[in-house]
Protein backbone atom coordinates (compact mmCIF):
# COMPACT_ATOMS: atom_id res chain seq x y z
CA UNK A 1 0.00 0.00 0.00
CA UNK A 2 1.06 3.33 -0.87
CA UNK A 3 0.69 6.40 1.84
CA UNK A 4 0.61 10.35 0.87
CA UNK A 5 0.15 13.23 3.56
CA UNK A 6 -2.30 16.61 2.82
CA UNK A 7 -0.34 19.67 3.95
CA UNK A 8 -2.73 22.63 4.70
CA UNK A 9 0.40 24.62 3.45
CA UNK A 10 -0.24 27.45 5.22
CA UNK A 11 2.75 30.43 5.99
CA UNK A 12 4.34 30.15 8.77
CA UNK A 13 3.36 26.36 9.17
CA UNK A 14 6.00 23.51 8.14
CA UNK A 15 8.26 25.04 5.19
CA UNK A 16 6.70 22.67 2.13
CA UNK A 17 10.39 21.65 0.84
CA UNK A 18 11.10 20.50 4.42
CA UNK A 19 8.06 18.93 4.68
CA UNK A 20 8.37 16.91 0.78
CA UNK A 21 11.72 15.81 2.36
CA UNK A 22 11.00 14.63 5.63
CA UNK A 23 7.74 12.42 3.93
CA UNK A 24 10.19 10.92 1.17
CA UNK A 25 12.95 9.95 3.73
CA UNK A 26 10.33 8.38 5.84
CA UNK A 27 9.20 6.41 2.61
CA UNK A 28 5.97 8.54 1.57
CA UNK A 29 5.07 8.04 -2.07
CA UNK A 30 3.14 11.38 -2.56
CA UNK A 31 2.19 15.04 -0.82
CA UNK A 32 -0.60 16.92 -1.63
CA UNK A 33 -1.16 20.57 -1.53
CA UNK A 34 -4.72 22.61 -1.55
CA UNK A 35 -6.12 25.80 -2.72
CA UNK A 36 -7.85 28.49 -2.07
CA UNK A 37 -7.35 31.49 -3.83
CA UNK A 38 -9.32 33.81 -1.34
CA UNK A 39 -12.06 33.11 1.39
CA UNK A 40 -14.30 36.43 0.56
CA UNK A 41 -15.68 37.57 4.50
CA UNK A 42 -19.50 37.79 3.31
CA UNK A 43 -18.74 34.23 4.18
CA UNK A 44 -22.17 32.99 2.83
CA UNK A 45 -20.78 29.40 1.60
CA UNK A 46 -20.99 27.33 5.02
CA UNK A 47 -17.82 25.22 5.69
CA UNK A 48 -19.04 21.74 4.74
CA UNK A 49 -17.35 19.99 7.88
CA UNK A 50 -19.28 22.29 9.78
CA UNK A 51 -18.65 24.91 12.67
CA UNK A 52 -16.01 27.60 11.95
CA UNK A 53 -13.66 27.48 9.67
CA UNK A 54 -10.39 26.48 10.24
CA UNK A 55 -7.03 29.10 10.28
CA UNK A 56 -5.61 27.25 7.60
CA UNK A 57 -8.21 28.16 4.90
CA UNK A 58 -7.34 31.85 4.88
CA UNK A 59 -3.57 31.55 4.86
CA UNK A 60 -2.88 28.98 2.38
CA UNK A 61 -0.21 29.31 -0.12
CA UNK A 62 -0.59 28.67 -3.60
CA UNK A 63 0.11 25.17 -4.51
CA UNK A 64 1.89 25.34 -7.24
CA UNK A 65 5.26 27.81 -5.99
CA UNK A 66 4.91 24.97 -2.96
CA UNK A 67 5.29 22.11 -5.19
CA UNK A 68 8.15 23.94 -7.41
CA UNK A 69 10.27 24.20 -3.82
CA UNK A 70 9.71 20.16 -2.82
CA UNK A 71 10.37 19.82 -6.34
CA UNK A 72 13.75 21.22 -5.53
CA UNK A 73 14.80 19.79 -1.93
CA UNK A 74 13.09 15.97 -3.72
CA UNK A 75 13.43 13.20 -6.47
CA UNK A 76 11.19 10.35 -6.17
CA UNK A 77 7.64 11.71 -4.26
CA UNK A 78 5.09 12.29 -6.09
CA UNK A 79 3.30 16.31 -5.95
CA UNK A 80 -0.51 16.36 -6.18
CA UNK A 81 -2.83 19.40 -5.39
CA UNK A 82 -5.06 18.42 -2.69
CA UNK A 83 -6.95 19.76 -4.93
CA UNK A 84 -6.46 22.85 -7.73
CA UNK A 85 -9.98 24.46 -7.65
CA UNK A 86 -9.85 24.28 -11.87
CA UNK A 87 -11.99 26.90 -12.79
CA UNK A 88 -10.02 29.66 -11.19
CA UNK A 89 -7.71 30.34 -12.88
CA UNK A 90 -6.98 31.35 -16.91
CA UNK A 91 -7.20 28.05 -18.74
CA UNK A 92 -3.35 28.92 -20.86
CA UNK A 93 -1.67 29.82 -17.26
CA UNK A 94 -2.81 27.27 -15.62
CA UNK A 95 -2.09 24.41 -18.26
CA UNK A 96 1.70 25.95 -18.51
CA UNK A 97 1.83 26.15 -14.72
CA UNK A 98 1.09 22.33 -13.89
CA UNK A 99 3.41 21.21 -17.18
CA UNK A 100 6.33 23.65 -15.98
CA UNK A 101 6.08 21.87 -12.36
CA UNK A 102 5.78 18.73 -14.33
CA UNK A 103 8.86 19.21 -16.60
CA UNK A 104 10.92 20.88 -13.23
CA UNK A 105 10.40 17.78 -11.03
CA UNK A 106 11.01 15.07 -13.42
CA UNK A 107 7.62 14.24 -14.19
CA UNK A 108 5.88 13.82 -10.66
CA UNK A 109 2.83 16.26 -10.99
CA UNK A 110 -0.14 14.78 -10.27
CA UNK A 111 -3.18 17.26 -10.86
CA UNK A 112 -5.76 16.85 -7.92
CA UNK A 113 -8.65 18.60 -9.49
CA UNK A 114 -12.54 20.11 -7.61
CA UNK A 115 -15.01 22.38 -7.96
CA UNK A 116 -14.95 23.91 -5.04
CA UNK A 117 -17.62 24.71 -2.16
CA UNK A 118 -17.30 28.26 -1.90
CA UNK A 119 -19.98 30.27 -4.12
CA UNK A 120 -18.53 33.54 -3.87
CA UNK A 121 -14.79 32.58 -3.96
CA UNK A 122 -16.12 31.16 -7.49
CA UNK A 123 -17.83 33.71 -8.40
CA UNK A 124 -15.03 36.07 -7.99
CA UNK A 125 -13.15 34.37 -10.95
CA UNK A 126 -16.15 33.78 -12.84
CA UNK A 127 -19.30 35.82 -12.32
CA UNK A 128 -19.84 34.87 -16.14
CA UNK A 129 -20.83 31.71 -14.47
CA UNK A 130 -23.38 30.32 -12.49
CA UNK A 131 -22.30 28.16 -9.53
CA UNK A 132 -24.45 25.51 -10.96
CA UNK A 133 -22.52 25.19 -13.75
CA UNK A 134 -19.34 24.23 -12.47
CA UNK A 135 -19.28 20.61 -13.18
CA UNK A 136 -19.63 21.03 -16.95
CA UNK A 137 -17.42 23.47 -17.15
CA UNK A 138 -15.10 21.40 -15.06
CA UNK A 139 -15.48 18.12 -17.95
CA UNK A 140 -14.72 21.08 -20.80
CA UNK A 141 -11.95 23.01 -18.98
CA UNK A 142 -10.12 19.40 -18.38
CA UNK A 143 -10.38 18.41 -22.85
CA UNK A 144 -8.92 22.03 -22.79
CA UNK A 145 -5.93 21.40 -20.95
CA UNK A 146 -5.38 17.97 -22.47
CA UNK A 147 -5.02 19.46 -25.78
CA UNK A 148 -2.57 22.06 -24.61
CA UNK A 149 -0.60 19.31 -23.55
CA UNK A 150 -0.99 16.43 -26.35
CA UNK A 151 1.83 16.32 -29.03
CA UNK A 152 0.05 18.82 -31.16
CA UNK A 153 2.44 21.63 -31.79
CA UNK A 154 -0.54 23.83 -32.35
CA UNK A 155 -3.41 23.13 -30.62
CA UNK A 156 -6.49 25.01 -30.41
CA UNK A 157 -9.88 24.49 -28.41
CA UNK A 158 -13.02 26.23 -28.86
CA UNK A 159 -15.96 25.86 -26.02
CA UNK A 160 -18.68 27.15 -24.17
CA UNK A 161 -16.05 28.30 -21.21
CA UNK A 162 -12.63 28.13 -22.50
CA UNK A 163 -11.06 28.70 -25.86
CA UNK A 164 -7.97 29.84 -27.71
CA UNK A 165 -6.61 30.06 -31.00
CA UNK A 166 -4.24 27.97 -32.84
CA UNK A 167 -1.29 28.31 -30.81
CA UNK A 168 2.25 27.30 -29.90
CA UNK A 169 1.70 26.65 -26.44
CA UNK A 170 4.74 24.97 -23.91
CA UNK A 171 6.34 22.59 -22.35
CA UNK A 172 4.88 19.58 -22.65
CA UNK A 173 4.73 17.36 -19.79
CA UNK A 174 7.14 14.73 -19.19
CA UNK A 175 5.18 11.72 -20.01
CA UNK A 176 2.95 13.13 -23.03
CA UNK A 177 0.15 14.60 -20.18
CA UNK A 178 -0.34 15.05 -16.20
CA UNK A 179 -2.51 12.57 -14.33
CA UNK A 180 -5.51 14.23 -13.59
CA UNK A 181 -7.27 12.93 -10.58
CA UNK A 182 -11.12 14.01 -9.43
CA UNK A 183 -11.47 14.67 -5.92
CA UNK A 184 -15.56 15.17 -6.10
CA UNK A 185 -17.04 12.28 -3.56
CA UNK A 186 -20.80 12.89 -4.19
CA UNK A 187 -23.22 10.74 -6.79
CA UNK A 188 -22.64 13.71 -9.43
CA UNK A 189 -18.91 14.25 -8.62
CA UNK A 190 -18.01 10.12 -8.62
CA UNK A 191 -19.76 10.09 -12.17
CA UNK A 192 -17.58 12.84 -13.73
CA UNK A 193 -14.56 11.00 -11.99
CA UNK A 194 -15.23 7.76 -13.76
CA UNK A 195 -16.52 8.98 -17.11
CA UNK A 196 -12.81 11.03 -17.61
CA UNK A 197 -10.28 10.93 -15.03
CA UNK A 198 -6.81 9.41 -14.84
CA UNK A 199 -7.57 8.92 -11.18
CA UNK A 200 -9.90 9.32 -8.19
CA UNK A 201 -8.83 10.97 -5.21
CA UNK A 202 -12.03 11.36 -2.78
CA UNK A 203 -12.26 12.42 1.09
CA UNK A 204 -13.56 9.12 2.92
CA UNK A 205 -15.94 11.26 5.18
CA UNK A 206 -17.80 12.55 1.92
CA UNK A 207 -17.57 9.42 0.29
CA UNK A 208 -21.66 8.70 -1.13
CA UNK A 209 -22.87 5.00 -2.47
CA UNK A 210 -25.89 4.40 -4.86
CA UNK A 211 -27.81 5.90 -2.85
CA UNK A 212 -26.73 8.93 -1.60
CA UNK A 213 -25.51 8.19 1.59
CA UNK A 214 -22.08 8.13 3.05
CA UNK A 215 -20.17 4.70 1.91
CA UNK A 216 -17.01 4.56 0.83
CA UNK A 217 -16.73 1.05 -0.01
CA UNK A 218 -20.05 1.44 -2.09
CA UNK A 219 -18.77 4.24 -3.46
CA UNK A 220 -15.73 2.56 -4.75
CA UNK A 221 -18.41 0.02 -6.34
CA UNK A 222 -20.54 2.71 -8.33
CA UNK A 223 -17.46 4.61 -9.20
CA UNK A 224 -16.34 1.43 -11.02
CA UNK A 225 -19.83 0.23 -12.25
CA UNK A 226 -20.25 4.12 -14.22
CA UNK A 227 -16.95 3.24 -15.34
CA UNK A 228 -17.55 0.56 -17.23
CA UNK A 229 -20.80 1.82 -18.25
CA UNK A 230 -18.49 4.54 -19.78
CA UNK A 231 -17.00 2.17 -21.99
CA UNK A 232 -13.63 2.43 -20.18
CA UNK A 233 -11.41 -0.49 -19.88
CA UNK A 234 -10.12 -2.32 -17.03
CA UNK A 235 -11.60 -0.27 -14.41
CA UNK A 236 -10.10 -2.10 -11.48
CA UNK A 237 -6.88 -0.60 -12.68
CA UNK A 238 -8.12 2.82 -12.57
CA UNK A 239 -6.13 4.43 -9.47
CA UNK A 240 -8.11 5.27 -6.26
CA UNK A 241 -6.34 7.58 -3.56
CA UNK A 242 -8.44 8.16 -0.23
CA UNK A 243 -8.11 11.06 1.84
CA UNK A 244 -8.61 10.06 5.42
CA UNK A 245 -10.31 12.45 7.46
CA UNK A 246 -9.14 12.43 10.90
CA UNK A 247 -6.94 9.48 12.68
CA UNK A 248 -6.90 6.66 10.52
CA UNK A 249 -8.71 3.61 12.49
CA UNK A 250 -7.00 0.14 11.40
CA UNK A 251 -10.39 -1.51 10.60
CA UNK A 252 -11.28 0.91 8.13
CA UNK A 253 -7.93 1.11 5.82
CA UNK A 254 -8.39 -2.95 5.71
CA UNK A 255 -11.42 -2.74 4.30
CA UNK A 256 -11.13 0.11 2.10
CA UNK A 257 -7.77 -1.37 0.84
CA UNK A 258 -10.09 -4.77 0.75
CA UNK A 259 -12.54 -2.70 -1.40
CA UNK A 260 -9.02 -1.66 -3.97
CA UNK A 261 -7.93 1.53 -2.48
CA UNK A 262 -4.26 1.88 -4.67
CA UNK A 263 -3.04 5.23 -1.98
CA UNK A 264 -4.16 6.57 1.52
CA UNK A 265 -3.77 9.93 1.94
CA UNK A 266 -3.21 11.28 5.85
CA UNK A 267 -4.38 14.35 6.68
CA UNK A 268 -2.89 17.09 9.06
CA UNK A 269 -3.16 17.51 12.57
CA UNK A 270 -5.38 20.06 12.19
CA UNK A 271 -6.43 22.91 10.20
CA UNK A 272 -5.96 25.43 12.58
CA UNK A 273 -2.54 26.66 11.80
CA UNK A 274 -0.55 23.66 13.42
CA UNK A 275 3.21 24.83 13.56
CA UNK A 276 6.69 22.85 12.00
CA UNK A 277 6.96 21.03 15.61
CA UNK A 278 3.41 19.59 15.42
CA UNK A 279 3.13 18.51 12.08
CA UNK A 280 6.45 16.83 12.28
CA UNK A 281 5.39 14.96 16.23
CA UNK A 282 2.29 13.98 13.94
CA UNK A 283 4.46 12.49 11.43
CA UNK A 284 6.10 10.27 14.20
CA UNK A 285 2.54 9.61 15.60
CA UNK A 286 1.48 8.40 12.09
CA UNK A 287 4.64 5.84 11.57
CA UNK A 288 3.48 2.95 13.90
CA UNK A 289 0.06 2.52 11.64
CA UNK A 290 2.13 2.66 8.28
CA UNK A 291 4.28 0.17 9.60
CA UNK A 292 1.53 -2.22 11.59
CA UNK A 293 -0.97 -1.57 7.77
CA UNK A 294 2.13 -2.95 5.74
CA UNK A 295 3.96 -5.53 8.43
Amino acid sequence: MRFGYLTGNHFGGIDPGDLARELEERGYSSVWYPEHTHIPTSRQSPYPNGGQLPGTYLHMMDPFVSMGVAAAQTSTIKLGTGVCLILQHDIIDLARTVASTDVLSGGRVVLGIGVGWNKEELADHRPDMAFRQRYGAMRERVAAMRSIWSEDPVPAFDGRWDSYSESWIFPKPVDGSVPVALGNAGPLGIQHAAEYADEWCPIDVGVMNVGGKPDVVGGIALFRRLAAEAGRENVHDIPITLYVWGWPRMDRLESYAEAGISQFVFTPVNFDLPSADETLQHLDELTPTIEAFNG
